[in-house]
């Protein structure tokens, strides 16, 4: 153990040495390609290791560490290259976690200072084309790997800058993934794929890492390619790719440039005149829920979206206080508008073993004294044999839109 850990230690001031040279050699007065930089590296690293002797295994780490920290995101690149890590949650440059098979554990890297965590920082938002300072110190960004990032400097964070970055699988997960993961039952699977085929608007909700945005892209693979879609998003993380009249639009942050801020509401709104047959919102936080509900009840069937709550019935109470957060209407004209525009609410969980599954599926059957009312088709229910199993509880769903071939025809009780 001891000889593995000096071991490690040689291979960091090794990092650090070669790190030190290349710089030097570096030309700035050009833009030096990655090719000319590996180049670099390679020749120091041999120099390196004639001086002193180095397995090769230790000169290809040496090599790519070097290379990462030059031109990528120094050992961060290594975790964002593990396909077992699903989160990295970065909380000053001294303590680092990741969420690795669901399991939360704290690293034993460190950046060397905070200039090196901030300077990491700026190569994010730049290659996205966004600013994150002490003026605007909160900011959304994305890597070139569909990743996403929530980035909060100082003053806000108080022990340093914040970064957490939300891995998504390079494979595309499909709904045969989540079938034999146990995240979703192969009845259930089959009712949302023929829902979004016949045009249910789906509204999918859950908490913090459940799963909505994995199953939004799931469901968003059943929409009928003949279609046009606009697709709106804080950041670009939706892989819709057999759509191909896709449109992709995605929010903007004021900047110091005197570029205003495109905000979802603003999307939605300009989707509109985009003529969609469907519109598929990554994300309703705030006043755009208004919006989106708009955009559901003005002849978009089909239409797809997520929000954060902790239950399918939590969700509509969330998108009321949403809805007034952007416009100052009767509670009654707000259940309204979700109830003839919403037509089922699939709801997520995470599981303390780090499980996402679906734990209900909501119908919203319209209004009753003022009240939205709502169905369960399936619910999460206690099994003798396997534990609690989402099972189907209702034998038809009602057609308020006139839908045919009803899935009650196909699957019958």
């Amino acid at each position: 153990m001891e000889q593995v850990k000096e071991r490690q230690e040689i291979l960091e001031q090794k990092i650090r040495d070669v790190k030190r040279e290349v710089l030097s050699q570096i030309d700035l007065s050009k833009d030096s390609s990655d090719e000319e930089i590996k180049r670099l590296i390679f020749e120091t690293v041999f120099r390196h290791s004639k001086e002193e002797f180095l397995l090769l295994e230790d000169r290809k780490k040496l090599a790519k560490a070097v290379f990462n920290a030059l031109r990528k995101l120094d050992f961060i690149q290594d975790l964002l290259e593990d396909d077992e890590i699903s989160e990295i949650m970065i909380n000053g440059p001294e303590c680092i976690f990741i969420e690795k098979n669901g399991e939360i554990r704290l690293l034993d890297k460190t950046f060397d200072s905070r200039e090196k965590l901030e300077d990491m920082i700026q190569q994010i938002v730049a290659s996205c084309n966004r600013t994150v300072n002490e003026a605007t110190p909160i900011a959304d960004a994305r890597l070139s790997d569909g990743c996403r990032v929530n980035i909060v400097l100082s003053p806000p964070a108080v022990g340093g800058p914040v970064v957490t970055i939300r891995r998504f699988p390079q494979n595309t997960i499909t709904m045969e993934k989540l079938i034999s993961n146990n995240s979703i039952t192969k009845e259930a699977a089959e009712f949302l794929q023929w829902a979004v085929e016949e045009g249910f608007n789906i509204f999918v909700s859950g908490g913090t890492s459940s799963g909505k945005t994995t199953l939004l892209n799931v469901l968003s693979g059943y929409i009928p390619k003949s279609l046009r879609v606009v697709c709106i998003e804080d950041s670009a993380e939706l892989q819709i790719t057999h759509i191909p009249n896709l449109v992709r639009l995605e929010t903007r942050n004021s900047t110091a440039e005197g570029c205003a801020e495109i905000s979802i509401r603003d999307l939605i709104r300009n989707a509109l005149r985009m003529r969609p047959d469907r519109i598929v919102v990554g994300e309703v936080r705030g006043g755009e829920a208004m919006d989106m509900l708009q955009a559901f009840n003005t002849g978009h069937d089909g239409s797809l979206s997520t929000g954060h709550a902790n239950s399918a019935r939590d969700m509509l109470l969330r998108l009321e206080a949403m809805v007034l957060m952007g416009t100052k209407l009767p509670i009654a004209a707000i259940r309204r508008q979700i109830s003839t525009g919403i037509d089922l609410i699939v709801h997520l969980e995470r599981g303390r073993s780090g499980r996402r599954r679906v734990v209900e599926i909501l119908e919203i059957m319209g209004m009753e004294n003022e009240e939205i009312k709502t169905r369960p088709i399936f619910m999460l229910q206690e099994s003798k044999d396997s534990g609690p199993e989402l099972v189907r509880v209702a034998e038809h769903v009602i057609k308020r839109r006139g839908y045919v071939a009803g899935w009650e025809n196909k699957h019958a009780l």
